[in-house]
């Protein structure tokens, strides 16, 4: 499956954004599908991921009531839209395909890796 990001932006402190990765492939809802995020000189790290029906989300603790992971099946795509923004979510953001029987929250379980889209919160 081939996943390209989107929605990333410049946005000032206590905004919001919502990122949108696309997939391509005709069976997207059997996947668990994740968002990561990478700042500069820092790893990879977890953000949330979604079951393939939707029925199951889990979040890192630094987002958990200020970001919602969704998925339109009929569309093929994943949202992470995110609120309060604060300059530390300042990163290069990831989603990610997984077809693994339990939410995967690290990166070696995804299978699959969009391009990435960059979000920097100022000030």
């Amino acid at each position: 499956v081939q996943l390209q990001a989107s929605g990333g932006g410049l946005v000032q402190a206590g905004g919001s954004l919502r990122l949108s990765c696309a997939a391509s492939g005709r069976t997207f809802g059997s996947y668990n599908m994740g968002w990561f995020r990478q700042a500069p000189g820092k790893e990879r790290e977890f953000v949330a991921t979604i079951s393939g029906s939707g029925g199951s989300t889990y979040y890192a603790d630094s987002v958990k009531g200020r970001s919602t992971i969704s998925r339109d099946n009929a569309k093929n795509t994943v949202y992470l839209h995110m609120n309060s923004l604060k300059p530390e979510d300042t990163a290069i953001y990831y989603c990610a395909a997984d077809q693994a029987l339990k939410l995967a929250t690290t990166t070696r379980l995804y299978d699959y890796w969009g391009q990435g889209t960059q979000v920097t919160v100022s000030s």
